[in-house]
């Protein structure tokens, strides 16, 4: 709905602009963190701790920080786009350092009351710093390959750095929703042909720079029964909950493989599974309608705005939104290798949860204020 205000959008009270809320998306939202908090509750078990309180805890802190990102004016959001991005790159560099270790990866920062994860961080970051760049750019810029360094640069600097964790997932997250922003842009399709060639070319290379255990994620996908008891008992015990589950499900707290302990990390990356067990295929349906409904929904309010920076931002939150959905089904359901990705609002994780809100916040923000118009420069237009 427009308000027909242009530029003048910037004068809304407060008021009027969490009228402009999309309040249809915070519902969906808070049905899938409802989703999370049942499915916690049931991994602990049947105990709000030490999951379930936690996280509801950090989720309503979010809905209120989502809430106030949304009425902060979108050309705020633009000039701290690069800000942002050399402070998600700053903890990069300090949690590869001083970073909390565990399960032989660097990934954290104990702040105290929560263990912060900047690779999460860095995926909106990176998002708010092309969607930055993309909208000061031509049609003329974007088919000029050279021009694709520095955006090219933004993404290689934090990728590189998750690598370092090492957490391989991540860095995949970041270079797949990256490159969907490419595409937004305009960016030539024999560009990613020839990006894509030179990845497949390279891969012996990075084969051979590859942890043993990431290796072993990899052949294991390809032939999970060579090992079952070992590296492929992760994937061996999901399929068997997520079969065990049938059509409507063993129950609420009725799942066996779960709280029999067969199931690792339910808690975590393998939540899907541990619901899908209890609730069966009819849940596991309802929740995929869920998370379908918040992404075109997403989508639609993308395509609402009237600035190529607030689109772009709010396509590259969908995206994220939607590769964090897909890497985590697909993985628990053996059709991709395990890489550590969270369930979005469902797994237990503050800074995954809080990071995810923030985004939506964004989206929010470009939403509210999408008759907002500017110049590339982020300059109001008469």
């Amino acid at each position: 709905m427009s308000t027909g205000r242009g530029v003048g959008q910037d004068h809304l009270s407060v008021f009027e602009k969490l009228q402009l809320i999309s309040w249809p998306l915070l519902i969906l939202i808070t049905l899938v963190a409802g989703v999370g908090f049942i499915s916690l509750y049931s991994a602990a078990p049947g105990s709000v701790h030490p999951w379930a309180l936690s996280q509801g805890v950090r989720f309503c802190f979010g809905m209120v920080g989502l809430i106030i990102v949304a009425l902060i004016d979108i050309r705020f959001w633009m000039k701290a786009a690069y800000p942002l991005y050399v402070i998600g790159i700053l903890l990069l560099i300090y949690v590869d350092i001083m970073g909390h270790l565990s399960l032989g990866a660097k990934r954290w920062i104990n702040l105290g009351f929560m263990e912060l994860q900047p690779s999460e961080v860095v995926k909106i970051t990176t998002v708010l710093a092309l969607a930055r760049f993309f909208h000061a750019s031509t049609s003329e810029d974007v088919r000029n390959p050279l021009y694709l360094l520095a955006p090219l640069f933004l993404v290689l600097v934090p990728t590189a750095f998750v690598l370092l964790q090492p957490d391989l997932g991540t860095a995949l997250m970041i270079l797949i929703v990256s490159a969907a922003l490419f595409f937004l842009a305009g960016v030539r399709y024999w560009i990613f042909g020839v990006v894509i060639a030179g990845a497949l070319a390279l891969m012996p290379i990075a084969w051979h720079f590859m942890h043993d255990y990431q290796k072993k994620r990899v052949l294991i996908f390809m032939d999970p029964e060579s090992d079952p008891l070992g590296a492929g008992y992760h994937i061996t015990q999901s399929k068997i909950a997520l079969g065990s589950g049938g059509v409507f499900g063993k129950g609420f707290l009725q799942g066996s493989q779960s709280h029999l302990n067969f199931l690792p990390e339910k808690q975590t990356d393998f939540i899907f599974t541990l619901f899908t067990e209890e609730w069966g295929l009819i849940g596991a349906l309802c929740l995929m309608g869920l998370f379908a409904a918040i992404i075109a929904y997403g989508y639609f309010m993308s395509l609402s705005c009237q600035n190529q920076f607030g689109r772009l931002l709010s396509m590259g939150v969908v995206v994220n939104f939607f590769v964090y959905v897909f890497i985590n089904m697909g993985m628990v359901m053996g059709l991709l290798p395990v890489v550590g990705v969270p369930l979005p609002m469902i797994s237990y994780g503050g800074t995954a949860m809080l990071s995810v809100l923030f985004g939506f916040g964004l989206l929010m923000s470009s939403h509210v204020h999408r008759d907002v118009k500017f110049t590339r420069r982020g300059l109001d237009m008469a």
